[in-house]
């Protein structure tokens, strides 16, 4: 672990991790969170937060083109999908059964990558299980104190040392993982510990494409380019994060009528544009 601390202070200095520390600055500023309709709204995002993720992980472990009709439909208790294959529904229900486990057990160390990885089937070897263990161990306890969410949030530079320190921790275990193009499902454990890792650092959960995790595993041996890919993904999923809780649906429909009125009138404009104007025509006063 001193490694992986020593160049999470290198990478917190990256420009990509700069601006996606100040896009999650922009977010975690908002907690606590008090008005009701926000709370409602962050809550609605944490279901298709983990309606995405499950897709992904279901897509990392089968191979399978997962849609987000599949992973709701399971998200929402389904066993089977009429015309879909059975491995991809129970890839999506151990998904679902490991985001919620991880969620449960934070901070709790008898909760590892290890036990997410047996529920989602990756299959590790009992090497790389020993090996993940053992350096998941030295996170926790080097973690200490800072393992629990802190109770004001972060500063800007606060966000850029625990999201260094969160793809640092990444990395490192996904190497340990054995986890790589070809071996994309030894990812998935990974994955989920490290979101669940992100709260008890004081910083949301993110979200990344199965195609991002797939180019992310070309590029274990390189930490600035690791972070420099992960750093911007994250930085815009939090700025998504950040506009749905302030969703206004009043608003909304506002925006949305505006909207309309105005291709209504461009169209209007374009249908006549072939007109010419009549020079005879007087003048109108407005």
């Amino acid at each position: 672990m001193v490694d992986v601390q020593a160049s999470a202070k290198v990478i917190a200095g990256r420009p990509a991790v700069a601006e996606a520390a100040e896009q999650g600055a922009r977010l975690v500023d908002l907690w606590p969170l008090t008005n009701a309709e926000h709370m409602a709204n962050d809550a609605k995002y944490a279901e298709d937060l983990q309606v995405r993720i499950s897709m992904v992980l279901a897509q990392l472990m089968t191979g399978e083109d997962v849609t987000i009709p599949d992973a709701e439909y399971v998200y929402e208790g389904a066993e089977d999908i009429p015309g879909r294959p059975q491995d991809l529904v129970d890839a999506l229900m151990a998904a679902n059964d490991a985001i919620e486990a991880a969620a449960q057990a934070q901070g709790d160390q008898s909760r590892t990558p290890a036990d997410l990885a047996e529920t989602l089937g990756s299959g590790w070897d009992q090497a790389r299980q020993q090996d993940v263990v053992a350096a998941v161990a030295e996170v926790e306890q080097s973690l200490g104190e800072q393992n629990k969410s802190p109770e004001s949030p972060l500063s800007k530079e606060g966000v850029a040392q625990a999201l260094a320190t969160s793809l640092e921790i990444c990395r490192d275990l996904l190497q340990r993982a054995g986890a790589d193009s070809d071996h994309v499902a030894a990812a998935a454990p990974i994955l989920v510990y490290v979101n669940e890792l992100n709260e008890r650092l004081g910083i949301p959960q993110a979200f990344l494409s199965d195609a991002d995790v797939v180019h992310a595993l070309g590029l274990l041996d390189d930490p600035e380019a690791f972070a420099d890919l992960l750093a911007p993904l994250v930085g815009a999923e939090w700025d998504h994060h950040r506009q749905e809780v302030l969703w206004d649906p009043e608003e909304a429909k506002r925006k949305a009528k505006e909207d309309d009125e105005r291709k209504s009138r461009e169209a209007l404009q374009a249908k006549f544009a072939h007109v010419p104007e009549d020079p005879d025509k007087p003048p109108v006063e407005l």
